[in-house]
């Protein structure tokens, strides 16, 4: 690749550097396919957000405004109401976090800071198989075992078939392996030295994890509650199954009852014939939702960068 170019008396000999015409060649056509898959996935991503924003607002100038704080959320008899979605998504993702965060938090630092290496081996690969199940499944999971088995035993007004409590588990679940996987990441990174010094000054395990492991890990746990809590958003399988409620749902803030979530009802206005039947904003306010979806996970990701940034610790 290189060859002698001349040399000075008493010097090392001067070499020429440059690479070979072939690689140049080489490095040029790589340069211009990977510049073009990156324009590509921009491309595609603002063609997305412009479909995107141009029918959701379509659905919003044309829709009787009235009809969006409604009794409840029925599409095809022109009834809007976003509120009715709004509080079914957090009272879902609530009881999800409520799962979550417990059990995944404290996977997260028996696997960092009390297991051994052997036994972490073999326990973090079985957390994370959690993320593998189907939602489908667990959504069966919550009306055949979750809902008659317990949420109806401890609650005896909840409904038998169908309500947002087991869902809410459900959806919990599904979210514990990325809490305790980027939760467990963040505590393993705490540098070795920081427990040294903890148990240098006589302290005990348990003292050193919550007093110095976990301040010093906090952003990472923060970022895994951000993600969890994104997550818990973003389920649809589970919801749509195990919540009920599939053609619309009256406005509810209990969580032993029927409802529905904004991806849920997505998923309900996207199966059948809402765009021939029915009111005619009806497939049109699923670009609205999914407006509503973008900026709600938007806010939630610049505030946990917020967040994250404020109480980073760097090493």
């Amino acid at each position: 690749m290189s060859e002698e170019v001349g040399t000075l008396s008493g010097a090392t000999p001067m070499v020429d550097l440059r690479l070979a015409p072939r690689r140049r060649r080489s490095d040029r056509r790589m340069r211009v396919l990977f510049a073009l898959a990156a324009v590509t996935t921009f491309s595609i991503t603002l063609l997305i957000l412009y479909v995107l924003f141009a029918d959701a607002w379509r659905f919003f100038w044309h829709v009787e405004k009235g009809k969006l704080w409604d009794i409840g959320w029925f599409p095809r008899r022109g009834m809007f109401d976003v509120r009715t979605l709004f509080v079914g998504t957090l009272i879902v993702s609530g009881i999800a976090m409520l799962i979550a965060v417990p059990l995944g938090l404290g996977s997260a630092v028996y696997l960092s800071e009390f297991a051994n290496p052997r036994l972490r081996k073999i326990l973090k690969p079985i957390v994370e198989i959690l993320a593998g199940i189907p939602s489908v499944v667990l959504g069966y999971f919550a009306i055949s075992f979750i809902n008659p088995d317990i949420v109806t035993k401890v609650v005896g007004g909840a409904n038998k078939a169908f309500n947002f409590a087991a869902a809410g588990i459900a959806v919990g679940i599904l979210t514990i392996p990325i809490v305790a996987s980027v939760a467990e990441d963040a505590l393993r990174a705490v540098p070795m030295s920081l427990r040294e010094a903890s148990f240098g000054l006589g302290a005990r395990r348990v003292t050193t994890t919550f007093r110095v492991v976990l301040p010093a890990g906090i952003s990472g746990v923060i970022a895994a509650l951000i993600l969890g809590v994104s997550r818990a958003i973003g389920e649809t399988m589970v919801v749509a199954i195990a919540a009920g409620a599939v053609g619309g749902g009256l406005f509810s803030v209990d969580p032993f009852q029927p409802g529905q979530t904004m991806t849920a009802a997505m998923a309900a206005l996207g199966f059948g014939s809402d765009q021939i039947a029915g009111s005619g904003l009806a497939f049109q306010s699923l670009f609205f939702l999914g407006f509503l979806l973008f900026v709600l996970t938007l806010l939630l990701n610049v505030l946990g960068d917020r967040l994250v940034r404020k109480v980073r610790e760097e090493y």
